[in-house]
């Protein structure tokens, strides 16, 4: 399993798994690099891996391919194509989405920010996911359940709905790790007549999102974290929301925070350890 992105799986990766011919199950957590190449589909694992392993009987994988395109002879798959790859039986159930990203963001991007630097993406999983990670999700989710999940990281380059993360919330019952990458101010903010509620949440990570998400998710008549404990976030985000710690509307989500994390350096204000009586 790899949280990160590789550029060793053709290279790599396929010569070591064609190597495993007496593997009976076999497990594929993956996110890859291809430079003026197709994603990795059903035909592409059958041929590539598959067929060097004749007492496989069990395959579950959860791929995502980014790819970065300098040819405009290439040719990529549709998500039509995608799911047509994998009509063999071995596979079951597979979910896939095909996703390409507007020209005028690619430009603005660097090696961290996700995923501007590509020109799409397709990820591929098998069904049920049987994953506790869910990497890249984002404003394309139209449901389905992922009990497994603990962990979740949700990138987008448009901005988030409010009532998008209650979606989240309701497909993901079990999450503990969330974290936000959307410097795109959010839509239809407070719409919610009822607290969004992630009722296992311990940890969110804020630091790459607008300020915006700080609102959605610390206020408590939006959102509701009982067992939240640490939060990676912006000094300039968190003074804004909490209206530089006085605020009650968050009071007490941030009164039961054991760990705060912020990169910048800053002078705590007189009711700074107040508000954090815990840290």
């Amino acid at each position: 399993m790899s949280c990160l992105r590789t550029v060793v799986y053709d290279d790599l990766i396929i010569p070591l798994l064609r190597r495993m011919i007496n593997l009976e199950e076999l497990i594929l957590f993956l996110s890859i690099i291809r430079t003026d190449s197709n994603y990795v589909d059903g035909t592409e694992l059958y041929d590539s891996i598959l067929i060097y392993m004749p007492r496989l009987n069990k395959f579950t994988f959860n791929i995502d391919t980014a790819v970065i395109k300098t040819n405009p002879e290439i040719a990529l798959s549709s998500n039509e194509d995608v799911q047509r790859s994998f009509n063999r039986r071995e596979y079951g159930p597979v979910a896939s989405h095909v996703e390409t990203f507007p020209r005028e963001n690619e430009s603005t991007g660097h090696a961290y920010s996700l995923p501007y630097e590509f020109n799409s993406r397709c990820h591929i999983y098998s069904l049920p996911y049987q994953f506790e990670c869910f990497l890249f999700l984002n404003n394309s989710f139209q449901g389905g359940m992922f009990d497994t999940v603990q962990s979740l990281r949700i990138t987008d380059f448009r901005p988030f709905e409010h009532n998008f993360f209650k979606i989240i919330a309701e497909n993901f019952p079990v999450l503990k790790r969330l974290y936000i990458f959307n410097n795109e101010p959010q839509i239809d903010k407070q719409q919610s007549i009822t607290p969004i509620v992630f009722s296992h949440l311990i940890l969110l990570n804020l630091n790459c999102a607008h300020a915006d998400y700080a609102e959605q998710f610390l206020i408590d008549k939006h959102c509701h974290l009982p067992c939240l404990l640490k939060l990676y976030i912006r000094y300039e985000s968190l003074a804004l929301v909490t209206n530089n710690f006085t605020n009650d509307a968050t009071r007490s989500t941030c009164g039961k925070l054991t760990c705060l994390c912020i990169n910048e350096l800053f002078v705590p204000p007189k009711d700074f350890h107040e508000y954090f009586p815990l840290l």
